[in-house]
């Protein structure tokens, strides 16, 4: 082969890969020479472009600062390499705002998790500055491992519509639906620290890069999606296996826990959430407590609630009619700082997520919010009868039906004199109207076997 045509070949070799790169789509988001494109918000860490690298470093006394762009993206594809320090914590801010009206510029928005603590939350979704966590690695325990310390780690962000997803080193970790912000800045996240802490530990980002255009979202993993929209089922929960238990619109499926049709008053359908009207005092009692017309067994059952101040209530599940009375075992629905009912019961077994009155739920500061804020709570009753409480994507309780420590507990409570109280093979599920105005919405169902 003569010199020409080994020169026509490598040339023409190399603008296929040019063309190749060129149309692939991505956009580097750091030039590789100095910040242009990128401002600092927040705090006053120090960032530094340094070869190939964004280099974050820690400074004491100083609130979270952001390195974000200056430009918004909605929808996106965001790759990025990381590597941090051991010892602190960070994240990349996504979809993102600082607006003089919200808190004087605060930054705000959602954050996928840098996380090398024994917690091993990397990976997860924070909301910066608004609603906490959103999706935590308890969610998804599977995927803990897939943050390397004292090394390069890739982070993957892909979102496309209400659809959130991360990845950690080409390992599935978040799926979040939500509807909050659709577009905003990106940022590199230096977390704040105090003066006990030394400063100067170091975060590095390299080879960060975007698509915007023409995305193809990646295979869905079957992983637990956090849906934060109203009444909305994903393509993925209906393949999981889950249905709406109240339609979001209408009283199909339900009743009246004493009756056979569902109560005139005292519950209010409007704007997809299904609200318990509050009583008025010196007047009867309107509404009254409200059943499926289906019986369950095992399952997994989602609901968002949201308490009012000082509000009492329930969400009951193997309800049946026990010595005359419609009974079931109780998730607490309650405003433990000001209802008295808190402090009643023994080591706190009528608080929030508890089992009303035979077993206390873990008080864990991530998964309590404000009255006012929506709470998303879940039951998960397995075919082997083990039943978990969560609050918040954090589970708070877990026990055995008909274990000796279950039915202990039982003959210490209010329930003590019920014959067959908790151990029915299968019940209807109860919204509980205690006279208080409390908020439902999003209750859905996956039945196990």
């Amino acid at each position: 082969m003569n010199s020409k045509l080994i020169t026509l070949l490598f040339l023409l070799v190399s603008v296929n890969v040019f063309a190749q790169r060129s149309n692939s789509g991505w956009v580097n988001l750091y030039n590789g020479k100095d910040l242009s494109g990128w401002k600092l918000l927040g705090g006053k860490a120090t960032y530094e472009a340094k070869g190939d690298e964004i280099i974050g470093t820690t400074v004491s006394n100083t609130p979270n600062s952001f390195l974000a762009t200056e430009k918004e993206y909605g929808d996106f594809i965001l790759e990025v390499e990381l590597l941090a320090h051991p010892l602190m914590n960070s994240g990349i801010q996504f979809r993102s705002l600082s607006k003089s009206e919200y808190q004087n510029g605060r930054v705000h928005g959602y954050q996928m998790e840098i996380d090398p603590s024994a917690r091993a939350w990397s990976g997860g979704v924070y909301d910066e500055s608004r609603r906490g966590w959103l999706y935590n690695l308890e969610l998804n325990p599977a995927a803990k491992t897939a943050y390397k310390i004292n090394d390069w780690n890739k982070y993957r962000i892909e979102c496309i519509g209400n659809s959130i997803r991360t990845w950690v080193n080409g390992i599935p970790v978040s799926h979040l639906i939500d509807n909050m912000t659709t577009k905003g800045f990106i940022a590199m996240q230096v977390h704040g620290i105090p003066s006990s802490e030394p400063q100067g530990r170091q975060i590095r980002w390299r080879n960060i890069r975007i698509q915007t255009e023409n995305l193809k979202p990646s295979a869905p993993a079957d992983i637990f999606v956090v849906n934060m929209v109203t009444n909305d089922l994903s393509a993925l929960e209906k393949k999981q296996g889950y249905r709406l238990l109240w339609d979001g619109k209408s009283t199909k499926g339900w009743t009246a826990a004493n009756g056979s049709a569902f109560p005139a008053e005292g519950w209010q359908i409007q704007d997809g959430i299904l609200s318990v009207q509050k009583d008025i005092p010196g007047e009867k009692a309107k509404g009254g407590d409200i059943v499926t017309e289906k019986e369950y067994s095992a399952y997994e059952l989602k609901f968002d609630f949201k308490l009012t101040k000082a509000a009492n209530s329930g969400l009951k599940y193997f309800v049946s009619n026990l010595g005359g009375s419609i009974l079931g075992l109780e998730y607490q629905i309650l405003d433990d700082e000001n209802h008295p009912d808190a402090k009643l019961g023994i080591k706190g077994n009528r608080t929030q997520a508890s089992l009303y009155d035979i077993l206390p739920a873990q008080k864990i500061p991530y998964s309590l919010k404000k009255v006012g804020e929506w709470n998303q709570g879940m039951i998960r009753v397995y075919p082997d009868h083990k039943v978990e409480h969560w609050l918040n994507g954090i589970r708070v309780l877990e026990y055995q039906r008909g274990s000796a420590d279950f039915m202990e507990n039982i003959s210490r409570s209010k329930f003590k004199a019920v014959q067959g109280f908790g151990t029915a093979a299968k019940g209807k599920i109860l919204l509980q109207d205690h006279g208080d105005e409390v908020y439902f919405r999003s209750i859905k169902i996956k039945e196990l076997k």
